[in-house]
Order: structure tokens, then C-alpha cells, then sequence
């Protein structure tokens, strides 16, 4: 009996270390396969709007505010990541409905005309340049609500003017009914927006060909 039971004690240490032998192979093998594995390269969030960089520049050379290219870039990343026939969501600066223009280069010589409008007058009422990227989106009415109220652009300033335009047509202002929404019951624009431009801003430098990294000429 002792025998017996020596025996069996004996194979199962050997299938013991038999199983830790294959264990430690495995993991070798997995070690070998991670160290010899090529990075995974993470595609590029701003690859669509670069595309676009030429085209950019060379309609801001029609008003002489090429280095405001870097800006412009960050606009069209906010507005629609670069996708879709109005990458600069231009079409309701020129009185239409929301996506109508269907011609990316139609999109960014609109969207570079309202830029330019916002620019000028933004300047004249000297404003901030905060105040100014907030008009692109809010129209340039938020330049003279800013302008009354002290000249710099803030959230608060943005949540006020949105406000009152709701009040003026709250059917139409409704964030899509949905109170889950960030900027509800402020539905008029996005008062996040000149945060979320400059934040592109930041993410683009690092990337962005050396001329379109000039700087904007205006502080965020």
C-alpha cells in the first residue's frame, strides 16, 4: 500500500511540473510574439480637416488673414471634424438652412467670409479675439451683447446671450428637446465654443505644417 501511494504522489508532482513547464512556455512564447509586435499607430482625429489646409490658406489670402490659418483649421474641427459637403457648417451664414451647401470649397469660402466679417467687426468694437471665434458660431450680434458688457468674451456672457435668444424664439431653441443636453436650457449656439476652438487649437500645433503654425496674432 505504501508503495502504491508513493507512486501516485510521484506522478502527480511530474504532472505538476509538467503543467508549470508548458505554462512558462506559453508565456514565453507571448512575451516574444508583444516584444516583436510592430505599435499600433492611432489614426490621426484632424487627418480630414488637414486635407483641407490649401484650400484654407489660399481663400484667407483673399483677405490678407492667411495667419489666422491654424484658427480656421480649428473651426472646421469643431464645426464638423471635416466631414460632410459643409465642413465649415457655412450654409446659415448666407441665409440657408443647415447643411445645404454641398461643395466643400463652396462651404470654406463662405465659412472664410463670415470668419472675415467677424474679424472686422470684432475689431472695430474691440472686442477680444475670444469674443470673435463666439461670433462664428453665435453670429455678430454676440459682439455688440460683449461689447456692452465690457469686452471680453466669458461663458457666462455666452449663457446670457443665448438666453435671450431662446426667449425670443423658444420653439425654435429647444436643443432638440432633450434636457439631457449640455447646453440646455441655453439652446442658442454652443457657449462652449471658443474653449473647444482654442482646445484644437493646442491639439493641431504639434502637427500642423510650419506654415499654418504662424501664430493667430491674438491671444486665447
Amino acid at each position: 500500500m505504501k508503495k502504491k501511494k508513493r507512486k501516485k504522489k510521484s506522478h502527480t508532482i511530474f504532472i505538476m511540473l509538467a503543467l508549470l513547464a508548458v505554462f512558462l512556455l506559453i508565456k514565453q512564447v507571448i512575451t516574444n510574439t508583444s516584444e516583436n509586435t510592430v505599435p499600433q499607430v492611432k489614426p490621426d482625429p484632424y487627418a480630414n480637416v488637414k486635407k483641407y489646409t490649401p484650400l484654407i490658406q489660399d481663400e484667407l489670402g483673399k483677405y490678407h488673414l492667411q495667419k489666422y490659418t491654424a484658427v480656421l483649421i480649428a473651426l472646421m474641427q469643431q464645426e464638423s471634424k471635416g466631414r460632410g459637403g459643409d465642413p465649415m457648417q457655412a450654409s446659415e451664414s448666407i441665409g440657408l438652412a443647415p447643411n445645404s451647401i454641398h461643395d466643400p470649397k463652396k462651404s470654406i469660402e463662405h465659412g472664410i467670409k463670415h470668419f472675415h466679417r467677424t474679424v472686422v467687426y470684432g475689431n472695430r468694437k474691440k472686442v477680444d479675439f475670444k469674443t470673435i471665434i463666439q461670433a462664428y458660431n453665435m453670429g455678430t450680434g454676440y459682439i455688440d451683447y460683449v461689447a456692452s458688457h465690457g469686452g471680453r468674451h466669458s461663458e457666462k456672457l455666452a449663457k446670457d446671450f443665448s438666453m435671450i435668444q431662446v426667449k425670443k424664439k423658444p420653439d425654435l431653441y429647444t436643443c432638440g428637446g432633450d434636457k439631457n443636453n449640455f447646453r440646455y436650457p441655453y439652446c442658442y449656439g454652443d457657449f462652449t465654443y471658443s474653449t473647444k476652438v482654442a482646445q484644437n487649437i493646442q491639439a493641431l500645433a504639434s502637427s500642423l505644417p510650419a506654415a499654418a503654425k504662424r501664430k493667430t496674432g491674438e491671444s486665447f
